[in-house]
């Protein structure tokens, strides 16, 4: 595989090394990898059908993976939801589609964010998993301005092999993740 991307060999190349050494890992196996990228698009449900078109529109440029739209599983009236009806969509990344997504969340997305100073170190979940949410999906370069009817927030989820936030933490800051000193 000679077109692997840019992040994978620096993985290879320098944080696995780093990090075996700064844990102390026995095996080459225990060193923690990001497994998979999940990004989400929740859609309020009063809003039009064609919200979610949009948003999933969105998503297939930002990742250039399709969309599966998310059903809701049970009606609440309070909500105005009805079982089946479109909520969101999600795309799961893996392998270098998910390196090269991350690469580009990193170099040219996060920067873009207005008054950026750092993604926040507490969203963690206890397991090693990083989530992050963006409230605009117009700082990728790939959407078009434009065409933009309505602004739309996403979340991401990067999940990790680590067993502990310290350890998960440790990766993405190798893996050039501009984490907040507060």
């Amino acid at each position: 595989m000679s077109n692997q991307s840019r992040l994978f060999k620096k993985y290879q190349d320098e944080v696995k090394p780093a990090l075996q050494e700064k844990r102390q890992y026995k095996n080459v196996h225990q060193v923690p990898a990001i497994q998979k990228i999940v990004i989400y698009m929740g859609v309020s449900a009063s809003l039009e059908k064609a919200a979610v078109d949009d948003a999933a529109r969105d998503l297939a440029a930002i990742t250039g993976r399709k969309p599966v739209i998310a059903k809701s599983r049970k009606s609440i009236a309070n909500f105005k939801l009805r079982e089946g009806q479109p909520i969101g969509c999600y795309v799961t990344l893996r392998r270098d589609v998910m390196y090269e997504f991350f690469d580009r969340l990193v170099a040219t997305a996060l920067p873009r964010i207005r008054d950026f100073r750092g993604v926040s170190r507490r969203s963690f979940d206890g397991r090693g998993n990083y989530s992050l949410g963006l409230a605009d999906q117009t700082i990728f370069p790939e959407i078009e301005l434009d065409k933009i009817k309505r602004q739309q927030g996403m979340d991401i989820t990067i999940v990790t092999s680590a067993r502990t936030n310290d350890e998960a933490l440790d990766l993405l800051k190798l893996m050039g993740m501009p984490f907040s000193d507060r």
